[in-house]
């Protein structure tokens, strides 16, 4: 990180059932985007399992474990705050899991964890899904540092709940990490707008990797990994492949943006009493 400059990487992936070719098509995509520049990289939702529903339970972790052993030993070895995008957390076998976001420091320390709290429970164009299921929801709000920066951390649903990023944007989160897995029918029509609603409510960067193409039970996911800044402007956005977009990340244009327009400070906190629905 240069001052309070920091490139940063969205990484894409077309995820398969198949743990060891996933590690490495993440190990490949993460050493490129960190030769091309990037000092914070991050993967997408369920990077290193997804598509099928019956091999989940098989390839849950305990955290720590293998795979946050492998993602701490690339973050050191390559001097990068790497977010791990989400896996399923809990015992082989067990029947409740966790959608588990980890983040790790260029030391290779785990720094933050975070459990995805809002479930995908939808009657979707292409299928009903019901993510509570098999995943326990968490209940943590969670940040973590990266250098000067703050970063807010959720996992895809979440991102349809503004709450949450607000409460991330007053305890301090200057980038919002999203990985994602959003499906073809909605993601073509509300992924983008959803982020860059996030950014610009929050003036905040958005970093967002996602999950692409079709995967091995037949469904599609939208991929469109992308970058955004506290404007809404989209900075980089990856096409339809694994790769990575990557951009730069002002943290000290955000921090002007905040003081010149400073709408989280025009907040009337006194009269949101009635926000949880309760009189």
């Amino acid at each position: 990180m240069s001052g309070r400059m920091m490139a940063a990487a969205a990484i894409q992936m077309s995820s398969t059932p198949d743990k060891n070719e996933n590690f490495e098509t993440a190990e490949n995509l993460i050493r490129e985007a960190a030769k091309r520049g990037a000092e914070f990289l991050a993967l997408p939702e369920m990077w290193s399992c997804h598509g099928l529903d019956s091999v989940y339970r098989e390839n849950a972790e305990p955290i720590p474990g293998p795979t946050t052993d492998f993602l701490g030993s690339l973050a050191k070895e390559l001097g990068i705050y790497l977010l791990g995008g989400s896996i399923f957390e809990g015992e082989p076998g067990s029947e409740r899991l966790s959608n588990t976001s980890t983040f790790f420091t260029p030391n290779g320390e785990l720094s933050a964890i975070y459990r995805k709290i809002h479930l995908f429970d939808v009657k979707a164009p292409d299928r009903e899904y019901l993510e509570s299921a098999t995943i326990e929801p968490g209940s943590e709000v969670v940040t973590a540092k990266a250098g000067s920066a703050t970063v807010g951390l959720s996992v895809c649903y979440d991102v349809r709940f503004p709450e949450l990023y607000r409460m991330l944007a007053l305890r301090g989160a200057e980038i919002m990490a999203v990985p994602a897995a959003f499906t073809l029918q909605t993601g073509k029509d509300h992924w983008e707008i959803l982020l860059r609603a996030r950014a610009i409510e929050n003036q905040s960067f958005v970093v967002a990797p996602a999950q692409w193409g079709q995967k091995a039970d037949g469904r599609w996911t939208y991929g469109r990994s992308m970058l955004i800044d506290p404007w809404g402007t989209v900075l980089a956005t990856c096409p339809d492949r694994d790769g990575f977009a990557l951009a730069t990340l002002d943290l000290e244009y955000l921090e002007r943006f905040r003081e010149e327009f400073p709408s989280l400070k025009n907040r009337r906190p006194e009269s949101y009493a009635g926000l949880s629905g309760e009189k």
